[in-house]
């Protein structure tokens, strides 16, 4: 009895934890995918079945087009700024010569992660406004007049403003992730490259990136993933995704599908595709880095 007490202890600790995943994962994914061979609405008490009528639907939707199209903008921008410009900033403020103006320099980064996403973007909103915003009265004190513009006005504009909104905000977050990982870096690491003559440039790319090889997965997949969930930001700056559809994506287009036109069995068939979309991401990305494997 008591072998097979000692067995199941660990199993018991994890059981909390699996019935939470569980009831607010895995059960709410399954009910999502049944409901997406459903046709109804939210306040609807029948539902009818369709079986793959939704996503015969979504093939030809060609809103789906333009909303993926941005999630791998939003994704690719991202991954550049967030994390590759994160791991620099993060290595600067580890610097030495930094070290006395670091602390100040990671709050001033980290501020606009604290700051709610509604008045960031109603922030934005101001400093986009084609006649008094601060972006385009800027730009013509400088002498560079003729670039202003209408910049959520703008079919062509509209979607890398959003963007830039989203790097402003999660770019400090991402730094404190590396500097944490930096921060757990041997220095003897870095005073042996200094023996063997490394520059700062060197000791960068042979002794931090690969010491931080686990931390840029992380920080990638973080990424990728919220760039495939982007929800609020075209959504409270462009009023939904506009002009048009511009600037929508794959969660603006569900949750206007759903809520807007009540068609909650073609807003669940969304919902698996952007599931599936993540997962296979998240799957390639494992590979790629190889996270957690000795090398």
């Amino acid at each position: 009895m008591k072998k097979v007490t000692k067995t199941m202890e660990p199993y018991l600790f994890m059981l909390p934890c699996f019935l939470m995943l569980f009831i607010f994962i895995f059960l709410p994914l399954i009910q999502n995918f049944i409901n997406s061979f459903y046709d109804f609405n939210a306040f609807s008490p029948t539902r009818t079945f369709v079986g793959f009528d939704n996503f015969r639907i979504l093939l030809r939707d060609k809103v789906i087009v333009t909303a993926l199209t941005n999630n791998i903008r939003y994704a690719i921008i991202s991954v550049i700024f967030q994390v590759f410009v994160g791991l620099i900033l993060a290595a600067i403020l580890e610097d030495n010569i930094f070290r006395k103006v670091a602390p100040f320099f990671r709050v001033v980064y980290f501020m606009p992660v604290v700051i709610s996403i509604s008045v960031i973007c109603l922030l934005f909103s101001f400093i986009y406004h084609p006649q008094i915003g601060l972006l385009n009265n800027f730009l013509k004190l400088i002498g560079l007049g003729s670039l202003a513009k209408p910049w959520l006005g703008l079919s062509s504009s509209a979607p890398y403003a959003v963007i830039a909104v989203s790097q402003w905000q999660s770019i400090g977050y991402i730094m404190i992730l590396f500097i944490v990982a930096m921060q757990k870096i041997p220095k003897e690491l870095y005073e042996a490259a200094e023996i063997d003559g490394a520059s700062k440039l060197r000791q960068f790319f042979s002794v931090t990136i690969p010491q931080v090889r686990e931390m840029i997965f992380v920080t990638t997949l973080i990424t990728i993933t919220g760039s495939m969930l982007v929800f609020n930001e075209p959504y409270i700056l462009t009023k939904g995704g506009g002009p048009g559809t511009s600037s929508i994506t794959m969660a603006v287009h569900m949750y206007q599908s759903g809520f807007f036109r009540d068609r909650m069995g073609y807003a669940s068939a969304l919902a698996i595709i952007i599931f599936a979309i993540t997962a296979i991401l998240a799957v390639i990305q494992l590979q790629l880095f190889k996270s957690g494997k000795e090398d």
